[in-house]
């Protein structure tokens, strides 16, 4: 690929750490270029936001966690984090990555860096939802091995729901 010079690789490496207060002001900005993309607006049933000034009290201080992206040359790129349902389960959520980085494996390396620290946390079961217009969430979510739950409208739009068995044991044939 032109442009590119000695010893760079594309995509460019994306280092994913822990959310800190600092980052607040891209994270927010990330979250609404992320909705507004997939047409989901304030008011419209599915778009909420109450958590994301409080992302240290709603993730981290109650046995969850919260990650970042980030790209040299680009900053915050992507994000995700997980929020504690009960004992054994957590709740996958907020799972953005910046249209102009999309299609670069960043949701998946998010995707996967989140299930592993819910392993590390305890939990044996993910649950997520997602909206029919985030197409690549869904295929992401499909091809991790998600599992739909059930499905709900909300005005015009349709929000599916899955889970992930973490701990499951598959047979090989």
């Amino acid at each position: 690929m032109s442009g590119l010079g000695e010893g760079a690789t594309w995509p460019p490496s994306m280092g994913i750490r822990q959310y800190r207060w600092s980052d607040l002001d891209s994270v927010w900005v990330l979250h609404q270029i992320s909705l507004a993309q997939v047409g989901l607006m304030p008011g419209d049933g599915v778009y909420y936001d109450d958590d994301i000034p409080q992302i240290t009290e709603v993730y981290l201080a109650d046995r969850g966690d919260f990650i970042v992206g980030e790209v040299a040359g680009s900053g915050i790129v992507a994000m995700g984090g997980l929020r504690r349902i009960d004992d054994h389960t957590a709740e996958m959520c907020r799972l953005r990555v910046h249209p102009e980085h999309q299609r670069r494996g960043y949701g998946a390396q998010i995707m996967q860096a989140l299930e592993d620290r819910a392993r590390g946390l305890g939990y044996s079961v993910l649950r997520g939802d997602t909206t029919l217009r985030q197409v690549a969430a869904l295929q992401l979510y499909r091809k991790s091995g998600w599992r739909e739950l059930k499905r709900e409208v909300r005005g015009d739009t349709v929000v599916l729901y899955g889970e992930k068995q973490l701990n499951a044991v598959v047979s090989q044939f």
